[in-house]
C-alpha cells in the first residue's frame, strides 16, 4: 500500500525536538510525522495530552461522541475542559462523525449504508443520503465549536478507516477532506495486546515509519487488556525524534491520495 507522500514549505517544519526529559537535540529534524488520535473509550486520553505536553509535540485529534469509560459521551459537557485545554494549547481536530457511523457498503442513488454505533440508531443500518452524511459530519464541527468557541479544521476520518469513493466525494461536497493513515501509520493500539504486545508495536513503528506518514491511534481501547498508550507513546516520539522527525499537523496537502486502510476498529 503507498504511503501518504506530504508537500510541506520548509516553514512549516518544527525545529529543536526534544529528548525524553525534554532536553534538545542538536540536530534539527529533517522529517515529518503527523500524530493522529481518534476518540475511542478516552481511558488514556488525559495521559496522551500529558505525554505530548511534556514532548512538546502536536497531534491531531479526530472526534465522535463516543461513550467512554467513565460513562458518560467524548463530547459531553464533562469533557468540555478536556478539549479546551488542547484547543489553547494548539493541536488540531476533525470530525471522526458524531455517532461513530461506520460504512457498510454504497447504496442506490449515489446513498450509502452507514451503521452508527451510538445515538438513538445505534446498530441499525442506515440509508444515508449526502445531507445525512454531511450533517453526522458537521454536527461534530458544531459541538466543538460550542465547547471551545473555535471551529475543526476541515477534515474528518471514517471510523475504522472504511470508505468508498462515493462517500469520499460526499464529505468533500461538505466541506472535509477526509484523512487516512500511512500502512506503517497504523500503531495497532486496537490489536490484541497477547498477539501484539507493546514492545513488538513500538519497535515496529519506531523502525518503519517514514517521512510525510500518518499515524493512527486512540484515545482508549475497550478491548486492548494492555492499554497501548502509557507504555508505546512516549518511547515512541522520542525513538522518532532519535530519527531527526518533526511532528506535523493536519490539514496538509497531500500530493497524491491512497485508500485508507482497512482496519477493524475495536475502539468501541
Amino acid at each position: 500500500m503507498k504511503r501518504y507522500q506530504i508537500a510541506l514549505s520548509a516553514a512549516a517544519l518544527m525545529f529543536g525536538c526534544f529528548s525524553f526529559d525534554s532536553i534538545a537535540q542538536t540536530a534539527s529534524c529533517n522529517k515529518t510525522v503527523y500524530l493522529t488520535f481518534d476518540t475511542g473509550n478516552m481511558s488514556v486520553a488525559q495521559k496522551v495530552a500529558e505525554i505530548l505536553r511534556r514532548q512538546d509535540v502536536k497531534a491531531t485529534f479526530f472526534l465522535a461522541n463516543e461513550k467512554t469509560f467513565r460513562g458518560d459521551y467524548a463530547l459531553d459537557e464533562s469533557w468540555k475542559p478536556f478539549w479546551q485545554e488542547l484547543a489553547k494549547e494548539g493541536h488540531h481536530f476533525g470530525s471522526h462523525t458524531y455517532d461513530h457511523d461506520y460504512f457498510v457498503k454504497d447504496g442506490p442513488k449515489g446513498q450509502v449504508f452507514e451503521k452508527p454505533q451510538f445515538g438513538p440508531k445505534a446498530g441499525e443500518t442506515v440509508l444515508y443520503n449526502e445531507a445525512t452524511m454531511c450533517k453526522q459530519i458537521r454536527r461534530v464541527d458544531q459541538r466543538f465549536q460550542e465547547m471551545t468557541q473555535q471551529p475543526l479544521q476541515k477534515i474528518w476520518r471514517a471510523p475504522g478507516g472504511k470508505t468508498s469513493p462515493t462517500l469520499i466525494r460526499m464529505g468533500d461536497m461538505c466541506g472535509y477532506q477526509h484523512i487516512g493513515w500511512a500502512n506503517a501509520g497504523f500503531l495497532g493500539d486496537e490489536l490484541n495486546s497477547d498477539k501484539h504486545p507493546n514492545s513488538v508495536l513500538l519497535e515496529r513503528a519506531s523502525r518503519d515509519i517514514r517521512d510525510g506518514d500518518i499515524t493512527m491511534a486512540h484515545l482508549g481501547i475497550w478491548s486492548r487488556k494492555d492499554p497501548w498508550a502509557p507504555a508505546v507513546l512516549e518511547q515512541l516520539i522520542v525513538n522518532l525524534k532519535q530519527r531527526g522527525f518533526c511532528f506535523g499537523l493536519i490539514p496538509i496537502e497531500l500530493k497524491e491520495s491512497m485508500p485508507p486502510k482497512k482496519s477493524v476498529d475495536q475502539s468501541k
